[in-house]
C-alpha cells in the first residue's frame, strides 16, 4: 500500500465518525494540504464511496448513505464489540436467513484482524463461558423482517400470507404493533383485521408481506413482549394444569417466567394456572422451585408428583463406595 492510499483510507475512517469534517480539519489530520484533501474525495468518489461536499467558509464532506456498504474501517475497540456481537447473536439464535449471514460477516472480519488483536480476540472467545443457553435459530427472512418493522414505525397496515402450524394458509390484514424475538424465533403482534383481535403470527411461517390501506394507533399501555410471551403460554397443550403456590406473587414472578402460566393471588399463596404437553416435566419444574405447593388438577400431575419423590427417596437412599 502506497501512502497516498494509506491517507485516502485514513480520510475515509474519519468521515466515518459520523460528522462533517472541514477541509481544514481533514488537512490537518493527514498531514497534508488543503488540495489534496479535494483529491483524496474525488478517489473516494471514484470507488463509489459517497462522500458529500459542501462549499463555502466552513465547508467539508461528510459520507452520506450510499446504494452499497462502504469499505468500514475499524478500530480496535469497535472491531472487538463487533466480533462479541456476532457470536453472541449466533448463541441466542438472533437470525433472519439462518446462521449463513451472520457466519459470513464474522469470518470477514476476524479475516482482516490485525493479528495481533486476531490473537487476543481468539483467546477470549476460547476461554469465555457463557450462561445462556445455545439458541436454535429459526431463520424468518431479512425482507420480511425489515418491512414488518417499517411497517410498525410507519403504523401502516399490511397484508401477510400466512401459514399456520397444520398448514392451511391465509391472508390477513394486520396492524403490526410490533416484532419480538422470543426464545430463537421471530414473532410479530397486533390486531388481525379479520379476527378483529389482537393475534400473534411466527415470522418464519410468512410468506410475503404487502402494504395494505389504512393507517392506525398502537394502544398506549400495549407491550409488545408481554402480549407474545403471553400468548405462548395461551397455546392450548395436552393437559391443563392447576398448582397452588406457597409463596408470595411477586417470589412466583421471580422464579417463573410468563411463558409459563398464568400466575394470581390466591388464599393460600398464589395460583398458578398453566398448560404442559408432559406432565412428569411439570413436576420436575415445579419441584424446582424448591417451595410447597398443592396441586389442584389434574390428578395425574398428583402422581407423577408422588412418582418423582420416590425416585429421589430412593435416590439418597443408596449408597456407593468411594473409589
Amino acid at each position: 500500500m502506497t501512502r497516498p492510499t494509506a491517507r485516502v483510507l485514513a480520510m475515509l475512517e474519519l468521515l466515518q465518525t459520523g460528522r462533517q469534517r472541514t477541509v481544514a480539519d481533514l488537512a490537518a489530520a493527514l498531514g497534508v494540504d488543503e488540495r489534496t484533501v479535494r483529491r483524496y474525495a474525488e478517489h473516494l468518489a471514484d470507488l463509489g464511496i459517497p462522500v458529500e461536499s459542501q462549499r463555502g467558509r466552513y465547508g467539508g464532506y461528510r459520507l452520506a448513505p450510499g446504494h452499497k456498504l462502504p469499505p468500514l474501517m475499524l478500530t480496535d475497540d469497535e472491531a472487538v464489540a463487533v466480533v462479541l456481537g456476532l457470536t453472541l447473536a449466533e448463541r441466542a439464535g438472533l437470525a433472519t436467513t439462518g446462521s449463513v449471514a451472520a457466519a459470513g460477516a464474522l469470518t470477514k472480519v476476524t479475516r482482516v484482524l490485525p493479528r495481533a488483536l486476531s490473537g487476543r480476540i481468539e483467546s477470549l472467545l476460547s476461554t469465555a463461558q457463557f450462561t445462556a443457553p445455545v439458541r436454535a435459530a429459526v431463520p424468518a427472512g431479512t425482507d420480511t423482517l425489515l418491512r414488518l418493522a417499517s411497517a410498525a414505525q410507519a403504523r401502516r397496515t399490511v397484508t401477510i400470507a400466512y401459514t399456520a402450524w397444520d398448514g392451511r394458509e391465509s391472508r390477513r390484514e394486520l396492524d403490526v404493533y410490533g416484532v419480538v424475538l422470543h426464545s430463537g424465533r421471530w414473532y410479530v403482534t397486533g390486531l388481525d383485521h379479520g379476527r378483529g383481535e389482537v393475534r400473534t403470527f411466527r415470522l418464519d411461517r410468512i410468506a410475503s408481506v404487502e402494504q395494505a390501506d389504512g393507517s392506525y394507533d398502537v394502544p398506549a399501555d400495549f407491550d409488545a413482549g408481554e402480549r407474545v410471551v403471553a400468548g405462548i403460554g395461551a397455546v392450548p397443550w395436552s393437559h391443563e394444569v392447576a398448582v397452588v403456590l406457597r409463596t408470595t406473587l411477586a417470589q412466583a414472578r421471580e422464579q417463573l417466567p410468563p411463558s409459563v402460566g398464568r400466575l394470581s393471588e390466591h388464599a393460600d399463596g398464589v395460583l398458578l394456572e398453566a398448560r404442559a404437553e408432559r406432565l412428569d416435566g411439570m413436576a420436575r419444574m415445579l419441584a424446582g422451585l424448591g417451595g410447597d405447593f398443592e396441586v389442584i388438577t389434574p390428578d395425574g400431575l398428583r402422581d407423577e408428583v408422588a412418582a418423582l419423590a420416590d425416585r429421589l427417596r430412593a435416590a439418597a437412599g443408596r449408597r456407593v463406595a468411594r473409589p
